[in-house]
């Protein structure tokens, strides 16, 4: 049941729904619902959400929300993106409590990967 006044859905832009969801699927094992050939939806990823049809990309450039995925092994994660057709956009990097990299989907929407487990 969703809770009162927290985050409950997101939802995605995407030029080629199929693409997001071939995508999705390979890289993080996600299934998907599809509500005619201008949306799908998917559930328990930590939040459910969809993608709709959309030239538009999401991505902290232009000011979009970074939507950020944990990982306890990061290198493996990007390795899994990275075959499914994802790109890199910003390399491993350091911060205070972890390790993270941005990634590309084939729509062009960014994304994020962290860790808290050292290299």
């Amino acid at each position: 049941m969703p809770e009162h006044e927290k985050i409950d859905y997101v939802e995605f832009p995407a030029r080629d729904i199929e693409a997001a969801k071939a995508f999705f699927s390979s890289a993080f094992g996600w299934t998907f619902t599809d509500y005619g050939p201008g949306y799908t939806a998917f559930s328990n990823q930590g939040i459910d959400g969809g993608f709709f049809k959309s030239g538009l990309t999401a991505s902290t450039v232009g000011g979009s929300a970074l939507i950020i995925f944990y990982s306890n092994d990061l290198e493996q994660t990007q390795a899994r993106i990275e075959r499914s057709g994802g790109s890199i956009v910003k390399p491993v990097f350091e911060f205070p409590g972890g390790r993270r990299f941005h990634f590309g989907d084939p729509n062009g929407n960014e994304y994020a990967v962290w860790s808290d487990v050292k290299a």
